[in-house]
């Protein structure tokens, strides 16, 4: 009842997004016919190619039980939402296969857009899958979308700048508080994700993991979903954004920084440390390789786990990625399953991740001889996937996000009071009461 309620809520609020183009399917294995085999459409994120390759593999491997075309959404998480939500509520049949961001899953699950798997087909799907990211795919005790890659931001820091100020970002438990002493100290800044959007949005729900609280209590309620920020971790969260962007070890455009943003500050002379993903060391190199980035710089890179809030807690690494889910109104749905569970293989995850950059589920490929000389942190990213702090699984997840940065920012603006009022602008929103 609860998931049926929110569903009708969603598709109502869903019809009235406005409408926008979609990019030209590619069609794979063949141009098929209307006495051929169906053609399954494949709603992929946007990438150098490898999306396609997986589907044209899965169809040349299926014995002509399908082909499959390739719909690529646009570049960013909210416009890939809007357009498959607007899509799927209108009940859509040509969506037989959709990308969608760890974010929205609990939602489009909860709407009814997803068409669950079943436990075996999970079993074979999960199979050697990290916890931490099969987690995103799960609502209500189901799973409604298969991981298709991961992601966890690490800390980048200038060997050189730790060096001078006699720190170890490697060990354990070296925390915020720690590095924020040795950025000032040298006059460097710590480049971070400060513009009100959803990079901002997963520094806040990083510190308040890692502090040991949460941005939700029983965030599967939906709109009955209490906000927890007004507690001590969400305090100390506060403490540290507000402290460093209030600090000379800020950037100067911290509160409009997205990860490019902050990955140009800490190659310049003046960066010392930096929270991001993991494409940031291939990015440098090939920069490097083009002759736009000087060679020491990169020697100068070193990189560890997310920092603790608290020493003696380990910290919870933002995970970021996106999954694969079977439309709800395809007419081809246990063809749908098969081929995500084909483009989903052990194989071609890891493949995916030498030749895309995009982490693996797979805890196996972090093993892999070719991962291993392309990623020299491979073992990192694979702990800091496996101990990775999701954002709130909650239908509503647009809703909350939009509150927390909204009042969250700009970072500077951050104090004591910042959880408090975040808290009540969230239970506002929520019940309707408040509008973003």
């Amino acid at each position: 009842m609860k998931r049926i309620q929110f569903a009708r809520e969603r598709r109502r609020r869903a019809i009235a997004l406005a409408s926008a183009p979609l990019v030209a399917a590619t069609l794979l294995s063949g141009c098929g016919s209307s006495g051929g085999p169906p053609t399954l459409t494949w709603y992929a994120m946007p990438d150098n190619g490898g999306a396609a390759t997986r589907a044209q593999q899965c169809a040349d491997a299926s014995g002509g039980a399908y082909k499959v075309a390739i719909e690529t959404l646009p570049a960013n998480a909210t416009g890939q939402r809007e357009q498959m939500v607007r899509r799927l509520a209108a009940r859509d049949s040509s969506i037989d296969v959709v990308s969608v961001d760890v974010v929205f899953t609990a939602e489009f699950a909860n709407a009814g857009f997803l068409r669950p798997f079943t436990d075996e087909e999970k079993a074979r799907l999960t199979e050697g899958m990290l916890p931490a990211p099969v987690e995103t795919g799960m609502w209500d005790g189901t799973l409604y979308a298969a991981p298709f890659k991961s992601n966890a931001q690490l800390l980048w820091f200038r060997k050189s700048v730790a060096a001078a100020a006699g720190v170890d970002p490697t060990s354990e438990n070296f925390t915020w508080d720690e590095m924020l002493k040795a950025a000032v100290g040298q006059g460097k800044t710590i480049g971070e994700q400060g513009a009100r959007y959803e990079g901002y949005m997963v520094w806040i729900n990083a510190l308040v993991l890692s502090a040991g609280g949460e941005i939700l209590k029983d965030a599967d309620a939906g709109r009955n979903a209490t906000p927890a920020l007004d507690s001590p971790a969400g305090l100390k969260a506060a403490e540290i954004i507000g402290n460093l962007a209030r600090s000379k070890a800020a950037a100067p455009d911290l509160s409009n920084a997205q990860e490019e943003n902050a990955r140009a500050s800490f190659q310049t002379g003046q960066g010392g440390f930096m929270l991001n993903w993991p494409y940031v060391l291939a990015a440098a190199r090939g920069a490097a390789e083009e002759g736009t980035l000087d060679q020491a710089v990169v020697d100068d890179i070193g990189w560890a786990r997310y920092p603790r809030v608290f020493p003696d807690k380990p910290s919870a690494p933002p995970l970021g990625g996106a999954n694969l889910g079977v439309g709800a109104y395809s007419r081809h749905q246990d063809l749908a399953a098969q081929l995500i569970e084909c483009v989903n293989a052990l194989p071609k995850a890891t493949q995916y991740m030498i030749d895309e950059g995009e982490p693996s589920p797979y805890a196996a490929s972090y093993d892999d001889p070719a991962v291993r000389e392309k990623y020299e942190n491979a073992d990192l990213i694979r702990e800091s996937i496996a101990d990775g702090g999701p954002r709130p699984l909650t239908p509503f997840y647009v809703d909350v996000a939009g509150a927390i940065t909204q009042t969250w920012h700009p970072p500077a603006s951050v104090t004591a009071e910042t959880p408090k009022k975040s808290d009540q602008f969230i239970a506002d929103v929520l019940a309707g009461r408040r509008l973003l």
